[in-house]
């Protein structure tokens, strides 16, 4: 079982910035590709982006347009998504997770561990 936390979320205002972090523990290996997902009230949980482990290729969704990053650091497993110019649209849960990033993504219901999730707030 592997443990993750996530960190960074708050509120900002739209066109804000806002660095996501999430930190791994447990029986994680560099190997894993992780992902971000989020989830407003109402809707459902969806793909952000998420990063392979062997070449580093990533997959995001439309919505991001440039203006998110995904990163990691397998020496600290440590985990990023650095997102710019945030809108008011982009608020939600974001959870970060270990998750399949190939021909599958996204799809909730492939991940093999959550982290509880941080609360990003974007107003207008």
């Amino acid at each position: 079982q592997v443990q993750l936390v996530e960190s960074g979320g708050g509120l900002v205002q739209a066109g804000g910035s806002l660095r996501l972090s999430c930190a791994a523990s447990g029986s994680i290996f560099s190997m894993d590709a992780m992902g971000w997902f989020r989830q407003a009230p109402g809707k459902e949980r969806e793909g952000v982006s998420c990063i392979r482990e062997r070449n580093g290729d990533t997959r995001h969704a439309d919505f991001v347009k440039g203006r998110f990053t995904i990163s990691r650091d397998n020496s600290k497993k440590m985990f990023y998504l650095e997102m710019t110019n945030l809108k008011p649209e982009d608020t939600a849960m974001y959870y970060c997770a270990v998750t399949p990033c190939g021909d599958s993504w996204p799809n909730y219901l492939l991940p093999t561990a959550w982290g509880r999730g941080t609360q990003v707030t974007v107003s207008s």
